[in-house]
């Protein structure tokens, strides 16, 4: 089983959060979720850890 990192893991994250707030500008709210939804697959199938993807599940749900 797989274990889902939750410390900070990533090198210049307000560069990376600047790119997925400008990945939506001009973008309604439907358009939006939809891509929202696509970058989760994505992530997801990149993953490819049940496990993991289960911890990352509970912990968004709070």
């Amino acid at each position: 089983m797989g274990q889902l990192n939750t410390t900070r893991n990533m090198a210049q994250a307000d560069d990376v959060y600047e790119m997925l707030i400008d990945a939506h500008e001009g973008k309604s709210k439907p358009e939006s979720d939809a891509f929202n939804a696509r970058l989760i697959i994505t992530l997801i199938n990149h993953i490819g850890d049940k496990e993991v993807i289960a911890q990352a599940l509970a912990i968004a749900e709070g």
